[in-house]
């Protein structure tokens, strides 16, 4: 999509998609077996896109066993590593050459910018599906060193039918954060999109299949949590689970896998990062630009966004003054728009509770420096301003509940132990930052700092070389790089005594 296109013409685009809404099963779109659909509303104008298929148990059982069929004759994870690899690759292709409509799927289902969905998303996309099949070739088997009449071989095998249920904040990119290594390894694949953002995984298990990934081994079930979701978490045949949402649902999952055939679970729960500014950092206005981006960025529906931002006492005043400019200057609007830095909340839901953590925050006695308001409700759409509570104490909900959306906690501290200890009180752990001139303080801070990344004198740092996952009750297992294999794969010993 062109950079160049106005809001107009970029309308006009979105107009003319034709939405895909069946459930992908076998090789094809079908319908709910029951004929059950739900309403795809979206937040950009509040308006019904389109009604998607409702899947429930039966739907889940169909998908499941089709899966299996498909492992179990190797139409997939029987293939040499080069075959899959080309046939990934060829995939990454069929989406990329597929950009525009998936772009604009993904900002009208969930109301990130245009901008965000074309130069971010489907991108990064392309480049996980991509990345992951170039390792197919490249990850080789281990041979145990024994003695000289005994072989010891350490295979890596697929672990069989694995469900992914994604969340609806990054669609497609948390949806291929589990496709690329899940297909890589072998397995099949039913993934569970978030019923607030199914547009985008429903087109893709048909992209998947003319890019000649064989039927049963990518389907896609859209449906609820309770139903669909909780369909695959109890499903006695579905080998392993990789979730990626709230600790609460996280928690339900592990239940589930306990109840029924102790399917492996890995889970990405959500955060509470701590964003550390020190005093002797080198360049107060880096600091202060990536503190509002890493709150404000989708709408801060980000499981990793900046929301508790702790500033050493000395400069708090300088760098708030700094942060509530940028939080001001950004352009909120029309996600169709493509100046649009700043979009829709994902759905009403969601709207009541940010707007709900943000009167606790004043009853709490924070002070509101900068939104905290609805706004373009004209619109139809679901919007909220950039909002700044200063005076947080890190007792207070709003600095240790996960809000996610637009609203930053502004805390103090005096020195780096006082820092650490505030970033490390609470019950999450996936990501904190700290911005410093001194490495000495920044390898202190990094190796105290209990959470799965921690990003020195940057913001959101890596690539899909580096592995993202959290400590504590942000989950276990990990995304991205060549360690998000190990959660789709079986290691199998093979012991051979030679005579």
């Amino acid at each position: 999509m062109s950079a160049a296109l106005s809001l107009d013409a970029i309308r006009n685009q979105a107009a003319g998609l034709n939405f895909r809404n069946q459930a992908f099963i076998g090789g094809r779109y079908v319908g709910a077996a029951d004929g059950r659909t739900f309403d795809c509303i979206s937040p950009v104008d509040g308006r019904v896109l389109t009604k998607i298929a409702r899947c429930g148990k039966e739907d889940v059982d169909r998908a499941v066993k089709a899966a299996r069929v498909a492992f179990d004759d190797g139409r997939w994870s029987g293939l040499a590593p080069a075959q899959r690899k080309r046939t990934m690759l060829r995939f990454a292709e069929r989406i990329e050459a597929n950009a525009t409509e998936l772009a604009l799927l993904e900002t009208l289902d969930m109301g990130k910018p245009i901008g965000d969905s074309t130069r971010i998303d489907v991108p990064a996309t392309v480049n996980v599906i991509r990345w992951y099949a170039e390792a197919i070739d490249k990850v080789y088997d281990e041979v145990a060193p024994t003695a000289g009449n005994v072989v010891a071989m350490i295979r890596r095998e697929p672990m069989g039918v694995v469900a992914a249920i994604v969340p609806w904040n990054f669609p497609m990119i948390m949806a291929a954060w589990k496709i690329g290594p899940a297909l890589a390894t072998g397995n099949s694949l039913i993934v569970k999109p978030a019923e607030q953002s199914s547009l985008t995984a429903i087109r893709l298990a048909e992209l998947a299949l003319e890019a000649g990934i064989p039927e049963g081994v990518f389907q896609v079930v859209p449906g609820f949590g309770p139903e669909a979701g909780e369909a695959l978490g109890r499903h006695m045949d579905v080998d392993g689970i990789a979730f990626t949402g709230s600790g609460e649902v996280g928690k339900l999952l592990l239940r589930m896998s306990g109840e029924s055939n102790m399917k492996r679970v890995a889970l990405e729960c959500g955060g509470k990062t701590p964003h550390i500014v020190l005093a002797d950092t080198h360049d107060l206005d880096a600091a202060a630009t990536a503190a509002a981006w890493g709150i404000f960025f989708n709408q801060g529906e980000v499981c990793n966004a900046g929301s508790r931002l702790l500033v050493e006492r000395s400069i708090k005043d300088q760098l708030l003054e700094k942060v509530i400019e940028v939080g001001r200057s950004m352009k909120f609007g029309d996600p169709l728009d493509p100046a649009t830095q700043m979009g829709a909340i994902v759905d009403q839901d969601q709207l009541e509770k940010v707007l709900s953590y943000i009167g606790l925050g004043s009853e709490e006695g924070a002070k509101l420096l900068l939104g905290g308001q609805r706004a373009r409700a004209d619109s139809g759409g679901f919007y909220i301003e950039p909002t700044i509570f200063d005076g947080v104490e890190n007792r207070m909900r709003i600095a240790q509940e996960e809000i996610f959306g637009p609203v930053l906690s502004v805390l103090t501290f005096d020195d780096l132990e006082e820092a650490v200890k505030i970033g490390n009180d609470t019950i999450y752990g996936l990501a904190a930052a700290i911005w410093t001139r001194d490495i000495n303080k920044a390898m202190t801070a990094a190796k105290k700092l209990r959470a799965g990344s921690v990003w020195v004198n940057c913001f959101d740092g890596g690539d899909i070389t580096t592995p993202f996952g959290g400590y504590k009750q942000s989950g276990f297992g990990r995304d991205k790089s060549l360690h998000a294999l190990d959660k789709y794969s079986e290691l199998k010993t093979i012991w051979i005594e030679l005579h």
